[in-house]
């Protein structure tokens, strides 16, 4: 019986969280399987469509990107700023912190294909939630 190689997928965790300004704050962890490699970023946006939209086009470049990615954030090549400065360029931070929020929402993509737009419906309810919880929370305080 032949064996079967594990499946090696992108996951994507996200969480998102709102600052003292009234702003989302989205942290997306991508776990890359291919290279086994892990990249955290986040971005603000004014509102919760325009950080769905902005975290649809993030992951959509993450997975274009992998390999340069990859390449230049953990080779360290003679530059190790320039998988940030990528990153600036479509309007994304790394994140420097370790911990990440308890509530978030994930999913999974095969390496090298585009992610489908029925896979981020569940993650944006699962982000909306969130949110809402968020709001109730503030105005309990």
């Amino acid at each position: 019986m032949a064996h079967r190689t594990p499946l090696k997928r992108n996951e994507y965790l996200c969480a998102i969280e709102m600052n003292q300004s009234g702003k989302y704050c989205l942290r997306l962890r991508a776990s890359f399987g291919r290279r086994d490699w892990v990249l955290s970023v986040y971005f603000l946006a004014s509102s919760f469509d325009r950080a769905m939209k902005k975290l649809e086009e993030s992951m959509q470049y993450l997975q274009r990107n992998e390999d340069r990615l990859w390449f230049w954030a953990v080779d360290r090549s003679d530059d190790p700023n320039l998988a940030g400065e990528m990153l600036r360029e479509a309007g994304l931070r790394l994140d420097q912190r370790t911990d990440f929020p308890r509530r978030l929402a994930g999913m999974a993509v095969s390496p090298g294909r585009p992610v489908p737009a029925f896979q981020i419906a569940p993650l944006r309810r699962g982000l909306a939630e969130s949110v809402s919880n968020l709001r109730a929370a503030v105005a309990s305080d």
